[in-house]
């Protein structure tokens, strides 16, 4: 992360980098709950790893320098059980904040939470803005994809699934799947692509979510 991004007063998700524009709600997180005035400087970006600096003046954003690149990020993804209560949000919020690139919800033989129809979207559209929220907070400039909840035997194939006593996290390593609260069943184990490992103890699904994504942002860096 640059310094200007790091100290910028403010940093939000923009539609259009060349001509960015003031949401109501944005206008007012900066300007009442930031209290920010006319010339702080405030860094916007497309959530596709380019951003700019701005100048907030009479409540709009003048553009201020050329469009930039971030740094580049690893291709993790982190597929997951739906955790109990507002521990998905948890999860979500963290896995931007470290920059995951992609967030798979799973439907498991034994998850206790699960989404569907009308409901899944609302959540899922829920859980978006929390992530934009994240990524504004932690000044990232990659938003993640976050998908729908899907049957774990879809994607566990190409996945080693985490799983006290699996392998350690292999370097290069980009994806993992974490298991609900009641553990994976024995044929969404057989179906696994391996088992890794996340340390000692049973994590909750978000901890287990979390740590994998710090294990493999670093053995990816």
């Amino acid at each position: 992360m640059t310094d200007e991004l790091r100290v910028s007063d403010g940093h939000l998700l923009v539609d259009d980098l060349d001509h960015p524009e003031l949401t109501e709600e944005a206008e007012h997180h900066l300007t009442r709950v930031l209290r920010l005035r006319d010339g702080r400087v405030v860094t916007v970006t497309d959530g596709c790893g380019r951003w700019r600096a701005c100048r907030l003046e009479l409540g709009s954003l003048v553009v201020e320098g050329d469009i930039r690149d971030g740094a580049d990020r690893p291709s993790i993804t982190i597929a997951a059980a739906v955790p109990k209560g507002d521990r998905v949000d948890w999860m979500v919020q963290k896995l931007t904040e470290l920059g995951v690139a992609r967030i798979v919800l799973l439907r498991c033989e034994r998850s206790v939470v699960n989404w569907e129809g009308e409901r899944a979207e609302r959540q899922l559209e829920r859980l978006r803005r929390i992530s934009i929220g994240a990524l504004q907070q932690s000044r990232g400039v990659w938003m993640p994809a976050i998908q729908a909840p899907v049957a774990a035997a879809e994607v566990l194939p190409q996945m080693p699934a985490a799983e006290p006593g699996g392998d350690r996290l292999a370097v290069g390593a980009t994806t993992v799947a974490i298991g609900p609260e009641g553990g994976w069943s024995e044929s969404e184990l057989a179906a696994a692509g391996g088992t890794v490992d996340l340390g000692p103890g049973v994590l909750r699904v978000e901890t287990a979510a979390v740590t994998a994504a710090v294990l493999m942002t670093r053995v990816a860096s």
